[in-house]
């Protein structure tokens, strides 16, 4: 028995050892990451408290130095970096990573969502098969923080699609799908690095930007324009990814410790966003910039004409198809659940067999709780119910 205790030991000394050895023998690493992001915004406050609690846990083993306001270049001169080794990792937006890992931009495609509830519940379903996607293609990530919704802003009002027409509206320059689905609305589009913009804003060179409340005020855009139009474009995220190869230079007990606090610190990235963005929208308009809703009905006819570009763009193999149909269904369930929900609501607050007789002389209740109509709109007439409903139908 004596023996036996100290085989036993022995092995947990020599196991102990290794571990022990392969911590210690590892050299020390610094990280150096990019980011379009100005020093003293609070994304940036949280990144350096973040790489102070990794030196910390790893005792200066793991160190990460920001090089802030893109003064390593654009997305493709970072991307070349990392390449080489200058650089090993960035905090991007998802075009950046086009070549790379197409189907990451499929969230940022124009007009697909509505609401930043229909985009939460999409990415409880696919945030795990984005991730999964990067790490295939070379990348190790921490996950995504939204960045909102983009809205237009412009130096004159913008209500409709028409009003767009002859301006000189601003894309991201090297944002392929962007610029594509903007073509198929026959606009004038001015590729410019987001560095440009502001520039571009008062030479005039463009009059028309689509960015998110807080990426205006963040660039100061907002200080050369007088309008915002409430209607979402599309969902914006960013996202930090490190060169896998350099990350496997540090040792598994400091690669775990990393993914731990930087995951950690892009969920709260996340959930800032969610929480400060209606004040930024509020901020925007107490700058001065007028407030400007679209007319009824605006949203769906781009909805519709940008969607024939997506689906085209995935033809083409720019992103995957399966997964843009997968999103489309996503969004289509919620969108059904909600109304379902708010058939439910209107029910128990209205006189139940008024409801129940109307519904019975239009349409069954499934095709009512499938369409797009508003099952609460008291003012809607019994053809304009079954209208919706032969419209639900035939798409």
């Amino acid at each position: 028995m004596r023996i036996f205790i100290y085989l036993v030991a022995a092995t947990c000394l020599v196991v102990f050892s290794i571990a022990n050895a392969e911590v210690n023998t590892k050299s020390k690493m610094q990280f150096k990451i990019a980011t379009l992001l100005p020093d003293n915004t609070d994304q940036v406050k949280k990144l350096r408290a973040a790489a102070d609690e990794i030196k910390e846990r790893t005792e200066g083993r793991v160190l990460f130095k920001y090089y802030l306001g893109g003064i390593q270049g654009g997305d493709d001169k970072v991307l070349y970096k990392m390449k080489i080794g200058q650089l090993h990792g960035s905090m991007f937006t998802p075009m950046a990573l086009q070549k790379s890992y197409p189907d990451i931009n499929i969230y940022g495609l124009p007009f697909i969502f509505k609401s930043e509830d229909e985009v939460d519940y999409v990415r409880k379903l696919m945030d795990d098969k984005f991730q999964r996607g990067l790490e295939e293609a070379g990348f190790v990530n921490f996950g995504f923080a939204g960045g909102g919704f983009t809205v237009i802003l412009s130096n004159e009002p913008v209500r409709s699609y028409r009003d767009l027409k002859g301006k000189k509206v601003w894309v991201p320059e090297g944002d392929i799908l962007t610029y594509k689905a903007m073509e198929a609305l026959d606009l004038t589009l001015i590729p410019l690095e987001i560095v440009n913009v502001r520039t571009g804003l008062q030479t005039g060179l463009i009059n028309v930007v689509a960015t998110t409340p807080a990426g205006a005020l963040i660039f100061q855009w907002h200080t050369k324009v007088k309008y915002v139009t409430q209607m979402p474009i599309l969902f914006t995220m960013y996202l930090m990814v490190i060169d896998a190869k350099a990350f496997n230079k540090i040792n598994t007990v400091d690669q775990a410790i990393v993914r731990e606090v930087m995951s950690h610190l892009y969920t709260q990235l996340d959930a800032a966003e969610r929480k400060d963005a209606p004040d930024a929208m509020q901020a925007l308009i107490n700058s001065g910039i007028e407030s400007i809703q679209p007319l009824p009905g605006e949203f769906e006819k781009l909805q519709k004409e940008i969607a024939i570009a997506n689906r085209a763009m995935a033809d083409l193999n720019m992103f995957s198809s399966e997964l843009l149909e997968e999103m489309l269904f996503h969004v289509q369930n919620f969108r059904r659940a909600q109304i379902s929900h708010d058939t439910m609501k209107c029910i128990q607050v209205a006189n139940k067999e008024d409801i129940g007789e109307q519904v019975s002389t239009t349409i069954t209740v499934e095709d009512w709780q499938s369409s797009d109509m508003n099952a609460c709109d008291s003012a809607m007439s019994e053809t304009e119910l079954n209208e919706q409903a032969s419209l639900s139908k035939r798409q």
